[in-house]
C-alpha cells in the first residue's frame, strides 16, 4: 500500500493487513514473501473449521477479511466472522524484516490478551489489553482463553 506507517506496532499491523489483501487478490508470490517458509502454525478448534488453511490453499473462495485488527509489539490480532456467525481469531507474530513467523488460529473462542511486564501504562489494572468482540455481535457465548504476551 501507499500509506505511511510509523512505529513497530503500526508496521506489524500493516504487514498483517497486507497479507489479508494478498490472500484476497490471490497474490501467491506476495503471500509467500510475507510468510516465513517454516511458519509455526497452531490451530485451536475442530479440524473441519480450519478457516485459515482453507483460505491459504484456495479451498475457500471468498473472504471478507478481519473486522478487527490490533497490534501489541510483534503480535497482531485479527478477528473476523464467517458464514453462520462463525467467529475466528488469528494471532500473528511478525518477525524481523516484516516476515510473519507464527500464527495461532482460534475458532469460536473468546480471546482475552493479557500483557505481563513491560509498560504498565498500556494495560488496565487487571492486565487485559484486548478482548475479542465479534462473538457479542453474533449474540453467542463462547469458551474463553487468555493469551499472555
Amino acid at each position: 500500500g501507499g500509506e505511511i506507517v510509523e512505529g513497530p506496532e503500526a508496521k506489524n499491523e500493516a504487514v498483517v493487513r497486507e497479507l489479508y489483501e494478498a490472500i484476497n487478490r490471490r497474490d501467491v508470490a506476495r503471500v509467500h514473501r510475507l510468510l516465513a517458509p517454516d511458519l509455526e502454525w497452531r490451530f485451536h478448534g475442530p479440524p473441519e473449521r480450519q478457516h485459515l488453511r482453507r483460505l491459504l490453499t484456495g479451498e475457500e473462495e471468498e473472504e471478507p477479511g478481519p473486522q478487527e485488527v490490533a497490534a501489541f509489539g510483534s503480535i497482531v490480532l485479527a478477528e473476523g466472522c464467517g458464514p453462520g456467525a462463525v467467529v475466528w481469531i488469528h494471532a500473528w507474530t511478525v518477525g524481523p524484516g516484516g516476515v510473519i513467523t507464527q500464527v495461532r488460529e482460534y475458532f469460536d473462542t473468546s480471546l482475552t490478551v493479557t500483557r505481563f511486564g513491560g509498560d504498565s501504562a498500556l494495560a488496565p489494572t487487571d492486565g487485559s489489553v484486548w478482548e475479542s468482540r465479534l462473538h457479542r455481535r453474533a449474540r453467542k457465548s463462547l469458551p474463553g482463553l487468555v493469551l499472555a504476551i
